[in-house]
């Protein structure tokens, strides 16, 4: 922390000296001056850090994960050689693969590097170290992990529709005026159908939206009521969603169920106690966070606790009073039980600490502001990391890490001319020829990917191109891009498939599934094997398997169940395909035939001995056994069996004192149907997606933070990439924009400090750009996780929606493929010229 004795960097003149003059056995600092001496110059600047608050802006592929593992365990190794008090470091980071992926890189540098004890460090998520906080004091957190259930509701959560119902019925009058819309006759036929879309789609809709948004934020329900009065909406919106944010705490509390932003809260309630705070930062000596630019205010608040240098005083922590809308030690408002107290100041421009020359705030935080990719369906807002990047650049702690050696040179330079051509887009060119800003923000903070220098440590870094690095496909249809991919697939992978890494990056899951079916056989064919991330990854099957199981022992006779627990088992290749429709029709004639019955094939009698099995199973065992009974029947792998022990913990606690099997199914028909099961990962995900010999469908956003050596981009088309906000004709009786994506723009207007709360019109407007900026940076990460080749098409007939990929039609393609292809002409494939050649 202010430890004189470790804020002083060593000059590196008389360390090189010393070390001239040194034994051959390396010492530590010798040591730690070779792991610096193989790095970037942006990484080396991380290497560097002594203390104080850094910033690093990192482009793609520059090495982000590699330079803060060494800047860890390079820290690490000063705290050996400096310190006798041992506090340990945390590093934080977005997802569970991604924190393995850096925990492993640590160790590494520790054991072979250094030759010191893998330990000295923690590496969590956001959440894990907030629950993990919460979880040492209990008592001042309220959290009590026995007693409580952790969800990740959607919207169809049985919480939100049930808050929605108890709104209607405290709020009629505000729910009649939402019924009569713009215009209303008062048909009965049409009151009833303005009535089930307020309350399946509109108002669940928008309860999510908010809830999320303003827990992230430190909210209130008052608070929102607060900024509801500064807007002239035709519906009070902001205040609608308050009363439905505050049923469902409510519903929540009662429940005893927390949700993942309850964990940063009790964090920050443990945090408000004075002692507690001591005990927590004087464990820490710094924190480092990667993928900043996916944090929330509170996830940043919470960081900013715990690397300021609590002392051995017990010096009390503060923030600059006119940096929060949020009184930033008053936990107690935030408090789960008391979610109406959050007080407010003049403020919001900014939510993080005001960093100076001599801060105390031990903080790296590293991103990249140009890969922010969730903020338009999480509460994650780039524009925190931006501000802590501004922030530290005033007074010389921005460091910038632009040399990437990930992919060949032409990939970059698409990359690049992308990035600005977008920005360019968002300036409107004035009467004298100057270009000004049209938005508050551009899409892109303007950083220039460059290729690393001669003698560059990564090996092969900037690879030689494959074929033409960039190459640029305009079919006539999807089937006509099926088959040009399929062609460049096998060219790829060639003799020996196991040399080589590709993905096809999808912007929605359904193109992942209409290319997986087609293209199973061409792979199967040639020896490649086909990872479909959408479909295998998410590990929903568990409890959709496991709840088909269990209907049918509860109900053998109904044949809908019958054939759902026989595909369960046909999917896992338990018992031979079949035809499940003839053995479903007659379920008794199939389990117990009697002696006049016509005998059974062998493949038939296995499938009803397995039933059999789980029947005699549903008599023998105790309820609580039943899951992990079904799971090892359906032999599940690894991950899977703790996915299943994790499922049956979780109903079990939610059916304690009411245990059977109707509150079994109860429960997990909830799971299945309207929430969000995060499964047990017990491997490296990363590599799974990363394989060589295997072509990966995945979506660009889980594609995020992975390289393949090529990488296809198909369907690049304008109503996906930016796509437009389409208000769903059922609740346009509502206005031509949506409830939720209204309250969202508000809500970030007055967190961001803007003078006065947007109208529905400009917080539309303002949605309309997050959306637009939001998607092209999402292109912009999926260019850039190619190596070697970027294969990118626009067909001129594809679906206007994926749900039905049959019903073709012209679509204009993403603006900046055309831009593209004007830009690098020898890069656009003549389709003609392959026709002719074939």
């Amino acid at each position: 922390m202010s430890d004189s004795k470790f804020t002083a960097a060593a000059p590196l003149q008389s360390l090189h000296s010393e070390l001239s003059e040194r034994s051959p056995v390396l010492t530590l600092r010798e040591k730690i001056l070779a792991i610096r001496n193989s790095l970037r110059p942006g990484q080396q600047q991380m290497a560097d850090w002594q203390s104080g608050p850094l910033a690093i802006s990192a482009v793609p592929g520059a090495g982000k994960s590699t330079g803060m593992a060494a800047a860890a365990a390079i820290a690490i190794a000063r705290q050996y050689e400096r310190s006798s008090h041992r506090r340990h470091l945390v590093v934080v980071t977005f997802t569970r693969s991604a924190a393995a992926n850096i925990k492993a890189k640590i160790r590494k540098f520790l054991r072979d590097d250094l030759s010191l004890p893998q330990m000295g460090f923690f590496v969590y998520t956001l959440h894990g170290l907030a629950l993990n906080i919460a979880n040492r004091h209990s008592d001042l957190s309220g959290l009590q992990l026995e007693n409580v259930t952790l969800i990740t509701p959607t919207q169809s959560h049985r919480f939100i529709r049930t808050a929605v119902e108890q709104w209607i019925a405290n709020n009629s009058g505000i729910y009649l005026r939402l019924l009569e819309g713009h215009q209303f006759d008062g048909e009965e036929t049409e009151r009833l159908r303005r009535q089930s879309v307020l309350r399946t789609e509109v108002l669940p809709e928008l309860a999510n939206t908010v809830i999320h948004e303003a827990k992230s934020s430190g909210i209130s329900p008052e608070l929102l009521r607060e900024w509801s009065k500064q807007t002239t909406d035709e519906y009070p919106i902001l205040s609608v969603a308050a009363g439905l944010y505050e049923q469902y705490q409510n519903l929540m509390r009662s429940r005893d169920f927390i949700d993942y932003d309850d964990m940063i809260l009790a964090a920050l309630r443990v945090l408000e106690n004075d002692s507690a705070r001591r005990i927590e930062q004087n464990q820490v000596f710094a924190v480092f966070e990667d993928e900043a630019q996916d944090s929330s205010p509170l996830q940043t608040q919470l960081l900013e606790i715990l690397a300021s240098d609590g002392g051995d005083e017990g010096d009390h922590y503060s923030l600059n009073p006119d940096a929060m809308n949020i009184d930033a030690m008053n936990i107690d408002a935030m408090n789960i039980d008391a979610m109406n107290r959050v007080s407010t100041a003049d403020s919001c421009t900014d939510a993080i600490h005001r960093v100076s020359p001599h801060s105390s705030l031990n903080l790296v935080r590293v991103g990249d502001p140009n890969q922010a990719i969730n903020s338009t369906f999480t509460p994650a807002d780039p524009i925190y990391f931006r501000q802590f990047c501004e922030e530290c650049d005033r007074i010389k702690r921005l460091a910038t890490m632009d040399q990437a050696g990930r992919s060949t040179r032409i990939i970059i330079e698409a990359a690049n001319f992308a990035l600005k051509w977008i920005n360019n887009q968002w300036l409107a060119t004035t009467n004298n020829g100057q270009k000004t800003p049209v938005n508050r923000q551009l899409p892109f903070r303007l950083q220039t990917i460059r290729p690393v220098e001669v003698g560059d440590p990564q090996t092969n870094a900037n690879p030689a191109p494959v074929g033409r690095g960039l190459e640029l496909y305009t079919p006539r249809d999807i089937h006509h891009t099926l088959e040009l991919l399929s062609q460049r697939v096998i060219e790829l992978f060639g003799e020996d498939p196991t040399q080589n890494s590709a993905a096809v990056l999808v912007r929605e899951n359904r193109q992942g599934r209409w290319l997986a079916e087609a293209l199973t056989p061409v792979c199967k064919e040639h020896n490649i094997i086909l990872y479909d991330v959408g479909e295998r990854d998410r590990r929903s099957h568990v409890p959709q398997e496991i709840l088909a199981l269990l209907q049918f022992c509860d109900r053998p006779h109904s044949p809908d169940y019958l054939k759902a627990a026989l595909e369960a088992l046909v999917q896992r290749q338990l018992i031979p395909t079949q035809d499940l429709n003839a053995l479903a029709s007659l379920p008794e004639e199939f389990l117990y035939p009697g002696p006049l019955a016509e005998s059974q094939t062998e493949t038939v009698q296995k499938a009803a001995r397995l039933c059999r099995s789980l029947l005699r199973a549903r008599l023998e065992l105790p309820l609580y056994q039943l899951i992990s009974f079904l799971a090892l029947t359906l032999n599940y792998d690894q991950a899977e069996l703790a996915t299943a022990d994790k499922l049956a913990e979780r109903v079990n606690q939610q059916i304690a004192g009411n245990s059977s099997m109707g509150g079994m199914l109860s429960a997990l028909s909830e799971i299945v149907s309207s929430e969000r099961f995060e499964p047990v990962e017990t491997e490296d995900s990363e590599e799974r997606y990363t394989r060589r010999g295997q072509l990966t469908i995945i979506t660009m956003h889980k594609a995020k933070g992975l390289d393949w050596d090529y990488v296809f981009l198909p369907f690049l088309h304008e109503n996906l990439i930016p796509g437009r906000f389409w208000v769903p004709p059922q609740s346009q009786f509502l206005g031509d924009f949506t409830l939720s994506e209204v309250a969202r723009a508000q809500i970030r207007a007055a967190l961001h400090g803007e003078s006065t709360i947007p109208d529905v019109t400009q917080a539309w407007e303002q949605a309309k750009h997050l959306k637009i900026s939001e998607e092209y940076r999402l292109l912009y990460v999926a260019m850039t996780r190619a190596k070697r080749l970027v294969w990118m098409s626009a067909a001129q007939k594809a679906p206007f929606t994926w749900s039905k990929p049959e019903n073709l039609q012209e679509q204009a393609p993403c603006p900046v493929f055309p831009a593209l292809k004007r830009q690098f002409p020898e890069c656009v494939v003549n389709l003609g010229a392959m026709t002719k050649q074939a």
